[in-house]
């Protein structure tokens, strides 16, 4: 029996594409949070799917082609940081993959999600903690989310020098740490988070960000 007979019965209604959908970047201290979703291909299994924190960054860039060239649909969206200190993390996280969700190019009858919330989506939606490890949707959609932030976070670091955001992609590692002791936040950096806020409060820098114009 299929994955989609199976939930076909649980929901009582035909479910022809299921989508997986996943996010990447909750947790850093600057750069946007990005969604993915990915509907599958049967007929093309992609072999080597896994959550893409597990992977090495060389398997996810040659997952992410695969996923790219034999699933039926994919497609990424962003929250900015604007909306992330708007809105704080969780909504903005959950718009995002409303984002993504809303630009697949196909109408997909049912979404399986990773984590314990779902966004607003108008097909029947399914919150799986730890799908990415159990869902070969939601693994694909972590992997190509993952991707695709750590190269927009290469492109970051080359506007706002200093940094080191091609390593650490704005998560709060010591070396992040100690370049905001010497550089302040930049234009890019989450505000609301606490670090940057007390950062911003301690009137280390002048009290404008730092803001580098490429």
């Amino acid at each position: 029996m299929t994955q989609a007979t199976l939930f076909a019965a649980e929901y009582g209604a035909p479910v022809a594409l299921i989508a997986g959908c996943d996010e990447v970047g909750r947790g850093p201290w600057a750069g946007p949070v990005v969604a993915a979703a990915v509907v599958l291909d049967p007929a093309h299994p992609i072999a080597g799917l896994a959550d893409s924190k597990l992977l090495s960054a060389r398997r996810r860039e040659e997952l992410d082609a695969h996923i790219r060239a034999y699933s039926l649909a994919w497609s990424i969206a962003e929250s900015s940081v604007e909306e992330i200190d708007q809105r704080n993390i969780l909504q903005a996280t959950l718009l995002a993959m409303q984002r993504a969700v809303a630009a697949l190019p196909c109408k997909i009858d049912l979404l399986l999600v990773d984590g314990n919330q779902t966004p607003q989506v108008a097909m029947p939606c399914r919150a799986i903690v730890g799908g990415d490890a159990v869902q070969p949707a939601i693994s694909a959609a972590s992997i190509i989310a993952k991707v695709y932030r750590d190269r927009l976070m290469t492109e970051l670091a080359q506007r706002y020098p200093g940094y080191g955001f091609e390593r650490h992609s704005g998560y709060g590692t010591a070396a992040h740490r100690a370049a905001l002791l010497t550089l302040g936040p930049c234009a890019v950096h989450r505000r609301s988070f606490a670090p940057i806020r007390r950062l911003l409060a301690q009137s280390i820098r002048p009290p404008t960000l730092k803001d580098v114009v490429s």
